[in-house]
């Protein structure tokens, strides 16, 4: 994988901060683990709708999938004296050279899916309890039996969590066979696709029951154009994030489920936070802040959508 020199990141985050020290604005680093893919997107803006309202100014830097570009980057927003950081997915055990810094340089710092622990302050958007009723549905409509393919992504505590509670709802189903495969950042829509086709060669249409499940929503996107390519319509498709894509698909009739992450409201809310960590100082204490999820189906979509237009723009 490309990595980003340690010289660059820094240059990067110094323009960043000097533009935003210019404009008297403190400013919110914010560490994406793919800041282009449509959920982070959400979570970003919502962080800056609610910076702009602080009158703050967010730096985002993109690590990649890379654990080490992401402790990179908070390494250099602490040298700078970021006013916060926001960790988005990165297990807070993998990113203890960044926390480090950032404590030493009295620096909060906060995760989006990233677990409490080390000295993380705050955490949101954690995985396991949103693909609960996900998996549920799933299992449910498989009747007990069949194959299942796992698209997992084990760089990501969110993704991990997912796949733990998959795990633990398969225990009692075991006449379903899995396949496990973990898809790559970036590259998951492409790996979703090249999975999906070797295991549908080995399962021809109606022979049993099958579905596809994405630890979030693109990698079963990506499965999706294998299936259509092949002219399957056999195989549940599930996800979790319920991006504007998947809920498209769902409305389409190409996907069975996803659960939905409001997850610009999210970001609004973590860094709102930020500044109440601040200003409580020794006395905060660490607490997660949950937004709950909805699980959105071909059911439900069109009175979601009715609800929630934003969801799919």
């Amino acid at each position: 994988m490309k990595k980003i020199s340690g010289g660059i990141l820094a240059a990067a985050l110094a323009v960043a901060a000097s533009t935003a020290m210019a404009q008297d604005k403190p400013v919110i680093g914010v560490v994406s683990i793919s800041a282009t893919e449509a959920n982070n997107a959400r979570y970003i803006e919502g962080a800056k709708k609610a910076a702009d309202e602080l009158g703050f100014e967010v730096s985002v830097i993109d690590a990649a999938g890379s654990a080490d570009q992401a402790n990179a980057a908070i390494e250099n927003f602490a040298q700078i004296g970021a006013y916060g950081i926001v960790d988005m997915v990165f297990p807070w055990s993998s990113i203890a050279g960044g926390l480090d810094a950032a404590k030493k340089a009295d620096i909060p710092v906060v995760t989006w899916g990233g677990g409490l622990g080390g000295s993380v302050a705050a955490t949101n958007g954690s995985g396991g309890p949103m693909v609960v009723p996900v998996n549920e549905l799933m299992l449910k409509n498989m009747d007990g039996k069949g194959a299942i393919l796992e698209l997992t992504y084990r760089t990501g505590e969110v993704c991990r969590n997912r796949e733990v509670e998959l795990d633990k709802a398969l225990e009692a189903y075991p006449d379903i066979e899995v396949t496990k495969n973990e898809v790559r950042i970036p590259g998951y829509f492409e790996d979703g696709a090249q999975y999906a086709n070797a295991w549908l060669a080995s399962r021809p249409a109606g022979e049993q029951n099958l579905a596809i499940w994405g630890c979030w929503d693109d990698p079963a996107i990506g499965a999706i154009g294998s299936l259509r390519s092949q002219g399957r319509d056999d195989v549940g498709v599930y996800g979790v994030n319920g991006n504007a894509q998947a809920l498209e698909n769902i409305k389409n009739g190409h996907m069975t489920a996803t659960a939905w992450q409001d997850s610009f409201t999210e970001g609004y809310n973590m860094v709102k936070m930020l500044k109440e960590i601040k200003e409580a100082g020794d006395a905060w204490e660490a607490k997660a802040v949950e937004v709950p999820a909805v699980l959105v189906t071909q059911d439900t979509v069109d009175a979601f959508l009715s609800e929630h237009p934003e969801a799919i723009n």
